[in-house]
């Protein structure tokens, strides 16, 4: 007994959709993070709740409004038809736009809190050897704050390998498509193939115990997270 050529597409498809999200996530969020860290606008309590929002939602709840803002009537559907893309539910990049929102928290939160703990004085440090912003982020920012941007990463890929609620509202269950190893889980329970679903039920959890224990050891000073 072991993985089906089902099982193995979905792994497949699963570790592709968490490794762009990640990347995705990086990008998108390390501004944010960086804004929010930084900044003393009224409007940082406001966008640091919406950020946070996934953190309480049910995925259902995220996973309807995504697809009705991505359907043909929703502003993002509407923008996807107008581009000649078509529209993303039940598509793989409809997939990706829904697991970064979903796991959005997950990134920025732990960059942000990396961010604040630097505090002004290397910044400044920097400042007075004439390093520029771009300069003084990559030289001192990103190195000091090596430890955040690990914990998210980490966090970002594994949050986005254990998503379900979002993915069935988004996603549905298309082999090769959409079917991600939480989903075909799923199916192998309602079909009652308890061997098959203990096989990856059983990898997954292996999988959880990996991710923390990476985060644990390469990054004891994060384990609030």
């Amino acid at each position: 007994m072991g993985f089906s050529d089902a099982d193995l597409q979905a792994i497949g498809l699963t570790l592709r959709l968490a490794s762009l999200t990640t990347v995705l996530l990086l990008l998108i969020g390390t501004p944010i993070a960086w804004w929010l860290a930084r900044t003393p606008s009224h409007w940082k309590g406001p966008v640091g709740a919406v950020v946070a929002l996934p953190l309480v939602l049910p995925p259902t709840v995220l996973g309807f409004y995504l697809l009705v803002a991505m359907g043909p009537n929703g502003p993002l559907g509407q923008v996807t038809q107008a581009l000649g893309i078509g529209l993303l539910p039940f598509t793989f990049w409809g997939l990706v736009i829904a697991s970064v929102f979903y796991s959005m928290p997950f990134v920025v939160q732990p960059i942000q809190n990396a961010i604040e703990a630097l505090g002004d004085r290397p910044l400044e440090v920097a400042a007075t050897l004439r390093a520029g912003p771009w300069d003084r982020f990559f030289t001192v920012v990103v190195p000091l704050a090596r430890p955040g941007f690990l914990t998210a990463a980490i966090l970002g890929f594994a949050h986005t390998v254990g998503e379900f609620g979002v993915v069935l509202m988004i996603g549905g269950n298309i082999p090769g498509e959409t079917r991600l190893v939480s989903v075909q889980i799923y199916d192998h329970v309602e079909a009652m193939d308890y061997a098959q679903a203990h096989w990856l039920a059983g990898s997954m959890v292996l999988f959880a115990f990996l991710v923390l224990l990476a985060l644990y050891t390469l990054n004891p000073t994060q384990r609030r997270f």
